[in-house]
């Protein structure tokens, strides 16, 4: 498995071989970088290829703020920084995750206007639509095993309980006793006979497949006792020498009960994969988005945003060409019987960018044209359309006001793997827009805060309940 970074500068002699003709690189003095986030599978060198999102990159230039880039390239040596301190499997976690959130962007975006703006790059194997790429089939698997432990448990049992009973039968017939003071001693013993368990051969393969994938992808599980286990090598002399569908098909018609015809399955479609890679024939997986603070803007969306449906056009796409990133109704700080809108910028920055001149100003126009709209509505006594939201009333004189943030993407180094809910107000950072210094009402007097979310939280969010309405108010909640 080989592991890059989005804009990085790599010395490009470090790219070339693990890329090849594959990924459009940006070149500048000598170096290069990928302007890509996702996934790769490189059939030139039999490996899979995983590009994290820049934020990866700490400030100081480090990846997950302890190592040098060039240096974890290739996970497989033992000397890979990453295995020396056991942190190989977080590499795996973290990029699978990742994986599904830009098969998730691009599932819900690929019909849209937006893929003029993203190069969503998705080839799936073999030119099927429907086949499964080398990560999804080992997700497959590691779900398969995640939620079928008390089976392999049940079948392990069953198989060994009476397996080492003696069959006095059989010993007394076949075995010459020894005799002392007129007793016969049985000095060998004949035990009940084994019948092949074909539902242990298919777990046994399961298994043996797993340890396979969990030495080259670097990752954990946990094995039920009482399996024999394929060594890795043997696995490999299966897929190379097409051994493993034909073993697969030989035992099929031993299976009946939906589990195992669902794990026979899985493993036939991982032989079947592994087999056609090895073969040498021309082989393509792609997942790879450039622009990934988009995809970032998407997650941030489903996360906190109002259904577009709900709001009117205006106030998402403004009069004046402008498109807000967040918008939702929410309390008014004045007066909790009131809805007014709450407006959101999502920024995918390294961590050493501030927010530009023109990022600040646009926000607060944002801010502004959504008041205005309010107040445009108010004056046309468009009940419709002022219904849930009032921002004209005698406390405030006609403008209320309208919470307006930066919300940022921030890594937990500390815990690459973390997905907690965290959201961390910046206190450093606060902007002022105002007419008058003592009157909170003036049309001018606007605020704007920004905010640090958990990145793995929000790309987790994304994949597993995005559409949840219970964690996208308790989100709000906290804003």
């Amino acid at each position: 498995m080989k592991l890059y970074f989005e804009e990085y500068q790599y010395p490009i002699e470090l790219l070339k071989d693990n890329l090849g003709d594959g990924i459009s690189l940006s070149y500048h003095n000598g170096t290069a970088n990928i302007p890509y986030v996702g996934y790769y599978y490189n059939s030139k060198i039999n490996d899979v290829v995983f590009i994290l999102p820049k934020v990866f990159i700490s400030e100081n230039g480090l990846a997950f703020n302890e190592y040098k880039p060039e240096e974890i390239i290739d996970l497989s040596p033992d000397n890979n920084p990453l295995k020396v301190k056991a942190n190989d499997e977080v590499v795996f976690e973290l990029s699978v995750w990742l994986y599904q959130a830009i098969h998730h962007f691009y599932e819900r975006k690929q019909n849209s206007t937006i893929a003029s703006d993203v190069q969503l790059q998705n080839v799936r194997p073999i030119g099927e639509k429907n086949s499964k790429t080398i990560i999804e089939i080992i997700l497959a698997l590691r779900d398969f095993h995640k939620k079928h432990k008390n089976l392999f448990t049940y079948v392990a049992l069953v198989n060994s309980s009476g397996n080492n009973k003696i069959h006095w039968t059989k010993t007394m017939s076949k075995v010459q006793p020894t005799l002392q003071d007129g007793n016969p001693y049985y000095m060998d013993f004949r035990n009940k006979n084994k019948v092949i368990n074909y539902d242990e051969e298919l777990i046994s393969l399961f298994y043996s497949v797993l340890n396979y994938l969990s030495k080259s992808y670097s990752f954990k599980y946990q094995q039920v006792s009482g399996f024999t286990i394929l060594k890795p090598n043997r696995i490999q002399s299966l897929i190379d020498s097409c051994k493993g569908t034909r073993w697969l098909k030989k035992i099929r018609r031993n299976y009946f009960t939906d589990e195992l015809v669902e794990l026979w399955n899985l493993l036939y479609v991982f032989f079947e994969r592994a087999e056609l890679i090895a073969s040498g024939k021309s082989y393509h997986e792609k997942l790879l988005v450039s622009n990934f603070n988009l995809v970032f803007e998407d997650m941030i969306d489903l996360l906190v945003s109002d259904d577009r449906k709900d709001l009117p056009e205006e106030l998402y796409k403004q009069q004046d060409g402008k498109l807000v990133d967040h918008i939702y109704k929410d309390k008014s700080l004045i007066d909790d019987s009131n809805n007014i809108y709450f407006i959101g910028d999502s920024k995918y920055y390294k961590e050493t960018t501030e927010y530009g001149k023109n990022s600040i100003y646009k926000q607060f126009t944002y801010a502004k044209n959504v008041v205005q709209y309010n107040i445009n509505v108010f004056n046309n006594k468009d009940t419709d359309k002022m219904k849930g939201c009032r921002y004209r009333d005698s406390l405030t004189e006609g403008y209320n006001i309208t919470p307006n943030f930066f919300i940022r993407g921030k890594m937990d180094f500390d815990n690459p793997k973390n997905h907690e809910m965290k959201l961390h107000k910046d206190n450093i950072f606060e902007r002022h827009n105002e007419h008058f210094f003592n009157r909170l009402f003036d049309r001018d007097t606007l605020f704007l805060q920004s905010y640090d979310i958990n990145f793995m939280y929000v790309v987790t969010s994304y994949v597993n309940n995005s559409e949840d309405v219970s964690v996208k108010k308790s989100i709000q909640t906290m804003f």
